[in-house]
């Protein structure tokens, strides 16, 4: 039963009537140009008026198959905006609808770990480098994930100086340490009987690829760090995909290494509603306010 929800869901977000190109604040750039890497990976830019901004990059979920650009990408995205936050959807590489179908990644490395990272590695190194640009403050940016997307931005805030953006060719002249980061709903553990295995896959790849090493390796509760950016976690206890027990791991792996952090928990409130109320319950959307007063807080 859990399976069949699970492919309803995915079904949804894959058909969903609201085309991210109608959503498009400014024109999206393909962060890879003029670089070593070929790959083709969009950044959209949602500016808020003023030149210091809190800026913060969007990573939607989508179990590192696929990627829900409507709801927890553009949608997000436009609520930030309209806090007065410059927001910045990351369309990440993931394994694809091919990957997902099938096991090509057997016999082709197709997409794996780590392309995630360095997409929101050269994200950061851009818009770092690019503030005055963009109107941002280069010292308050940060990454808010959802769901898989969750477990690239708590990477962002514990491997940032793990060196995978040089095996680009890149050596970047400024901090890849985001400020905050924000996993909502997220998956973290590789390894805990709690792990969206989906996910897992969809990060490391087929069969053999599937090690303990690589596992974890990549099980945040297990390489928490006490220089951590501020971390704002939340999900729902309700959730039917992704056990609400992978954000209790991460919960408690701040806690011991000290990091500043905020955890939420709701008792209701489900899976993949982003910033859409109409997704989830009145408990859980309350998640947005309280966000945006943390953020705040942080920022004093």
């Amino acid at each position: 039963m859990r399976r069949i929800l699970e492919f309803l869901l995915t079904a949804v977000a894959l058909i969903s009537p609201l085309s991210a190109a109608t959503l498009e604040y400014e024109e999206a750039i393909n962060i890879w140009d003029g670089s070593p890497c070929r790959a083709d990976v969009k950044l959209t830019p949602y500016p808020t008026e003023g030149d210091s901004n809190i800026a913060c990059i969007v990573c939607p979920g989508g179990s590192y198959f696929w990627l829900d650009k409507a709801t927890e990408g553009h949608g997000v995205a436009r609520w930030l905006q309209a806090n007065g936050i410059s927001a910045f959807v990351l369309e990440y590489r993931t394994a694809g609808i091919t990957g997902f179908i099938t096991h090509h990644r057997l016999l082709t490395r197709g997409n794996r770990y780590p392309d995630m990272l360095q997409d929101v590695q050269r994200a950061i190194q851009l818009l770092r480098v690019n503030h005055t640009k963009y109107g941002i403050d280069p010292d308050r940016l940060g990454v808010m994930g959802f769901s898989a997307g969750g477990h690239l931005s708590a990477m962002s805030g514990i491997f940032f100086d793990s060196g995978v953006l040089e095996l680009t060719g890149i050596k970047p002249s400024v901090s890849l340490r985001p400020d905050f980061i924000a996993p909502i709903y997220p998956v973290v553990s590789l390894v805990d009987q709690s792990t969206h295995r989906r996910s897992r896959r969809g990060l490391l790849g087929e069969g053999k690829a599937i090690s303990a090493a690589m596992k974890d390796s990549l099980s945040l509760e297990r390489h928490v760090r006490p220089d951590m950016p501020p971390v704002y976690l939340m999900n729902c206890t309700d959730d039917p995909i992704v056990d609400y027990r992978n954000s209790i791991l991460l919960d408690s792996a701040l806690t011991a290494a000290g990091v500043n952090h905020r955890y939420v928990r709701y008792s209701t409130g489900g899976h993949g509603f982003g910033a859409n109320p109409e997704k989830t319950t009145r408990e859980a959307i309350a998640w947005k306010e309280d966000f945006i007063n943390w953020l705040r807080s942080i920022f004093k």
